[in-house]
């Protein structure tokens, strides 16, 4: 690991020994990683960012996954194109958790890693006293769930901040999506729905084997075992309950205990061959904790999950599924309906689509007003998104999305950084943000909870 553990430049170092280091130094945000475990981690990382320093403290076991973080963190210093300046100072001792709250070298732990001790890992930052920002789920279990409460408890009262990263909130067209929902003249009227036909509905599909910063993508095994990684439900299903409350509420804040009730849940699973379980981690075999899942030399992965509940009297359906790779030219897809009394807005992203996600506007009577309407709010919001238009499609509408507000996955996470640097400089997470926050993690876990598993 010597190739990793950076020094600091002479300059810096004869700074940090000068007795008053400049206020902008001092203002600036320190960041900790702590055990990176998924490429999310590094991802954080991928831009440079005004306001954060450039060395970072990476407190971790040694390992593969180690590895393969610091080896995108490297890939990010060492590119043509705008590349980064991290200084990464590793430590591997047995002790490193220890190690870290004793430190204490940073304002901000960064997590992203292994869920089934994330929820320990936040409690323990918090409880020392730093700010966190979680990759989801924050929580996989119901008794994490009960954890992660606490921790926003202690977080309050130590008056340090605790925030996921939920980047689909800066998706254009999850955005464009939210803004035409609350235009009366377009949408009309959130209809509550009904189990079979839910107000919000979104499918979201993901793949096990694919390509991060234009390679493939490593996964650890343990991403494969439910008890370590979770599953679509407490998974990626975190951010289809995010993306849900936030269209519906906004900032309105939701109290779990009263406003939501969680109808049903089901789960299946993916098989995953041993060849296609090598290509996606590199081992050659299934580990021991797979070993229950695994029959004729076919391992079962929990992946996918439906969820049915309501929010305020609002019918909610979401599902997330795993496959183990994309179609030819495809990639992750999306699905997302909101019903309306006057249209319905729909995120589609499949092979029509060419793999890209698209926004439409499917009106549910047409009259002569209507594309008016349509084009008088598409006008005023192109105010704030440059260059979006209408392009009439049979009975329905599609909203052209020029490419520069197409910012892709990977850059989302400097968006929501930029968010968190906010709330640092404000002192404080929004009340709403951390009352939906825990609304969000009670959806998942109680969902988990309750699934039956089902063969499909």
């Amino acid at each position: 690991m010597k190739q990793y553990r950076y020094l600091l430049g002479a300059s810096l170092l004869m700074a940090a020994c000068q007795p008053g280091q400049p206020k902008e130094e001092q203002d600036m945000v320190h960041l900790i990683t702590l055990a990176p475990g998924h490429f999310h981690a590094a991802l954080v990382q991928k831009t440079a960012t005004p306001g954060i320093d450039s060395v970072v403290h990476v407190y971790a076991p040694e390992g593969p996954e180690l590895e393969a973080h610091l080896n995108l963190i490297s890939q990010y210093n060492g590119r043509a194109d705008q590349p980064t300046n991290w200084k990464e100072e590793v430590y591997t001792g047995a002790d490193w958790l220890e190690k870290m709250k004793a430190d204490r070298k940073g304002s901000v732990v960064v997590l992203a890693g292994n869920n089934k001790e994330k929820t320990n890992y936040i409690n323990a930052a918090v409880k020392a006293g730093m700010n966190v920002l979680a990759d989801k789920p924050m929580a996989i279990t119901e008794a994490d769930f009960n954890s992660l409460r606490a921790s926003f408890a202690d977080a309050a009262s130590a008056k340090v901040l605790l925030y996921d990263i939920m980047t689909e909130r800066s998706e254009i067209t999850n955005i464009l999506q939210k803004e035409l929902l609350r235009d009366a003249t377009v949408f009309g009227e959130i209809q509550p729905g009904t189990p079979e036909q839910p107000a919000i509905e979104i499918e979201s599909i993901h793949h096990f084997y694919k390509m991060v910063s234009g390679k493939p993508l490593r996964r650890p095994t343990w991403f494969f075992d439910p008890s370590q990684q979770g599953d679509a439900l407490v998974d990626v299903n975190t951010h289809l309950v995010d993306l849900s409350h936030w269209m519906l509420f906004d900032t309105t804040a939701l109290d779990y205990t009263t406003d939501i009730r969680v109808n049903k849940a089901v789960k299946w699973k993916t098989p995953l061959t041993r060849a296609q379980f090598s290509t996606i981690t590199g081992a050659e075999t299934f580990p021991g904790f797979l070993l229950p899942y695994v029959k004729d030399s076919v391992a079962g992965i929990a992946a996918n999950g439906t969820v049915d509940y309501t929010v305020k009297g609002f019918h909610i359906r979401l599902s997330a599924l795993w496959n183990f790779e994309a179609p030819a030219g495809g990639g992750d897809t999306h699905y997302a309906i909101a019903r309306g009394t006057r249209a319905n807005i729909v995120i589609r992203q499949g092979k029509e689509e060419s793999w890209k996600p698209e926004l439409y506007v499917e009106p549910v009577v047409t009259d002569t007003a209507f594309a008016t309407a349509l084009e008088a709010s598409v006008k005023r919001l192109s105010a704030q998104h440059p260059g979006i238009t209408i392009e009439p499609q049979g009975k329905r509408f599609r909203i052209l999305i020029p490419q520069d507000l197409r910012t892709g996955h990977e850059a989302h996470f400097a968006e929501v950084l930029q968010r968190y640097l906010g709330f640092l400089k404000a002192g404080a997470v929004p009340a709403w943000e951390v009352k939906n926050m825990i609304a969000k993690y009670y959806v998942t876990t109680a969902g988990q909870a309750m699934a039956t598993e089902i063969t499909k």
